[in-house]
């Protein structure tokens, strides 16, 4: 699926820019502060699991590029949030006991059990 592909693109791209906030965490930590961010190594997470889902949907829709569109939607919105669930980890302490975000994450990680199951029974071709 092509939508899939260039998803995995985007967020390959949002990984590489966060980069640059990795760069501020190395050398201007107190900017991180200045900002809010309460736990900085969250920051590496969101860096490094932008990354890593960018693949995963880049080689999802390469390997199966007619994977059905409940099925390309689930990794869509699970390779988009798993990662952005550090953001709030990392302003807020203890933000992973709260209802929301549990729920959030528990309906993100099933939309990616889902999906990467989904693809591999389907398989390529």
């Amino acid at each position: 699926m092509d939508l899939l592909v260039q998803v995995g693109l985007i967020e390959l791209a949002v990984g590489a820019l966060l980069g640059w906030a990795m760069v501020v965490r190395s050398e201007k930590p107190e900017w991180l502060k200045k900002i809010g961010v309460v736990q900085p190594h969250r920051v590496l997470q969101v860096h490094l699991d932008y990354v890593m889902m960018g693949l995963i949907a880049i080689g999802v829709g390469l390997a199966i590029p007619e994977i059905p569109d409940p099925a390309a939607a689930l990794l869509i919105f699970g390779t988009i949030v798993n990662p952005l669930l550090f953001v709030p980890a990392a302003f807020i302490a203890g933000v992973d006991k709260r209802l929301w975000y549990r729920s959030l994450s528990v309906t993100s990680f099933l939309a990616m059990s889902i999906s990467l199951v989904w693809a591999a029974i389907i398989g390529p071709g």
